[in-house]
C-alpha cells in the first residue's frame, strides 16, 4: 500500500514539472519576436559595426587600428569631442540642481502637485525635432526672443551665427527638454523619505532649511547620482538637438558639431564606414568609462 501511494507521488511530481516545463516554453516562444528583434537590430549590427572598424574602402580591406588612429589624430574629432563635453556639461549643470529644487518646491505644495507634474513633464514627451524647430523661430533674427528683448532696448542678436550663443542655444533647449525627467525622479525619491526624519527633527528643534539640509539633501544623494550618470550617457551621444539648429556641419564653425555629428558626417556623408565605426567605438569606450568613474566616485560619496 505504502509502495502505491510513493508512486502515485512521484507520478505527481513528475506531471506538475512536464507541466512547469511546458509553461515555460509558452512565455519563450512570446519572448521570440522580442529576441529576434534584438538580436537583428541591436546585436548584429553592433558585431557587423566592430567587423567594419577594422576595415577601409568599398572593398573592406583589413587595416587594423588604423581607423581609430585616424579618428584619434583628426582635428574635427577632437572639435567635436570638445563641444559635447561643454555642452553636456553645463546642460547637467543647470538641470540637476533646478530639478532638485523645483522638486522640492513641489513636493511643499498641498495642492495641485499633479498638475505642476504634467506642466513640467510635457516637454520631456515632446519630439526634439518639433521642440528645435520651434527654438529656430524663437531664435531667428526677427523671432520672438529679439522682438522680446527690443522691448528693453536690446539690439537685434543673431543668436546662431555666434558660436558662443549657438552652443548655449543648445544648451537651454537640452535643458528644457530633459528637466521634467529630473524633476519626475527627484519628487519620487522625496516622496519615499519617511515623515518620521522630519517629525523628529522637528522635535528637536530643527528649522525647515536645517531639515532640508541635513535630511532631505543626504537622502536624495541616490537619486541625483542616477541623474548625473543618465544625463552624462545622453550627453556624450548628443545629435538632434545640435543636427536641427547647426545642420550636418555644426554652423556655426562647427561649434555644435558632436561625436554623434562626426560619426553621421563620416558614415552618411563621407561614406567612410571603417572611420565611422571606429568613432562609435571609441564613443562606446568613453561613455562606459564615463559610467564607472560615476559610479565609483558617487558610491564614495553616498
Amino acid at each position: 500500500m505504502s509502495e502505491l501511494v510513493i508512486r502515485e507521488t512521484i507520478g505527481r511530481k513528475k506531471r506538475r514539472t512536464k507541466k512547469a516545463v511546458s509553461g515555460t516554453w509558452v512565455w519563450f516562444i512570446f519572448l521570440l519576436p522580442t529576441l529576434l528583434g534584438i538580436a537583428l537590430f541591436t546585436v548584429y549590427p553592433m558585431i557587423e559595426s566592430f567587423r567594419l572598424s577594422f576595415t577601409k574602402g568599398a572593398q573592406e580591406q583589413y587595416v587594423g587600428f588604423e581607423n581609430y588612429r585616424h579618428v584619434l589624430g583628426s582635428g574635427s574629432f577632437h572639435q567635436a569631442l570638445f563641444n559635447t563635453f561643454y555642452i553636456a556639461f553645463f546642460q547637467l549643470l543647470i538641470v540637476i540642481p533646478l530639478g532638485f529644487v523645483i522638486a522640492c518646491l513641489i513636493n511643499s505644495l498641498r495642492r495641485g502637485r499633479n498638475f505642476f507634474k504634467v506642466l513640467f513633464y510635457i516637454p520631456n514627451i515632446t519630439s526634439m525635432v518639433a521642440a528645435a524647430t520651434v527654438f529656430l523661430v524663437v531664435l531667428h533674427p526677427h523671432g520672438l526672443l529679439n522682438y522680446a528683448l527690443s522691448a528693453f532696448g536690446i539690439p537685434e542678436t543673431i543668436w546662431l551665427a555666434n558660436p558662443n550663443s549657438a552652443r548655449w542655444s543648445v544648451i537651454l533647449l537640452a535643458s528644457w527638454h530633459a528637466l521634467g525627467f529630473g524633476i519626475i525622479i527627484n519628487l519620487a525619491n522625496l516622496q519615499a523619505i519617511s515623515p518620521d526624519y522630519y517629525e523628529a527633527a522637528s522635535i528637536d528643534g530643527a528649522s525647515r532649511f536645517k531639515q532640508w539640509l541635513y535630511i532631505t539633501i543626504p537622502n536624495m544623494l541616490g537619486s541625483l547620482t542616477i541623474l548625473i550618470i543618465l544625463g552624462w550617457i545622453d550627453g556624450l551621444q548628443r545629435f538632434t538637438e545640435a543636427f536641427m539648429l547647426g545642420g550636418h556641419t555644426g554652423s556655426p564653425a562647427r561649434s555644435l558639431y558632436t561625436l554623434v555629428g562626426f560619426i553621421y558626417e563620416r558614415g552618411f556623408g563621407g561614406l567612410e564606414y571603417g572611420v565611422a565605426s571606429a568613432a562609435s567605438y571609441l564613443l562606446l569606450i568613453l561613455i562606459l568609462a564615463f559610467t564607472f568613474i560615476n559610479i565609483k566616485f558617487f558610491r564614495m560619496k553616498i
